[in-house]
């Protein structure tokens, strides 16, 4: 059963979604791992502001997958092309 949807998206949202449609979901979670992985490195060397600031960017990245993998599996034209 298709859903109505009085709205679209605008070009610029269907444009990135197409390219964001090309990365692999697990480059996100790579680079959270990567960012606590540097963030702990960076505490552990005593750079404690610097390792909060890369250690902040884990749960953006989580988030950025999210959307990477809706995108992926919905995309914002699922409803257009219902209709």
């Amino acid at each position: 059963m298709a859903i109505k949807n009085d709205h679209s998206e605008g070009p610029v949202a269907k444009a990135i979604e197409q390219q964001t449609a090309k990365l692999p979901s697990d480059i996100f979670l790579w680079a959270a791992l990567a960012s606590m992985a540097t963030s702990a490195t960076l505490k552990i060397m005593g750079k404690d502001k610097t390792a909060l600031f890369i250690g902040q960017w884990a749960p953006s990245f989580l988030l950025l997958g999210v959307y990477n993998k809706i995108v992926k599996v919905e995309g914002s034209d699922a409803y257009d092309n219902a209709g």
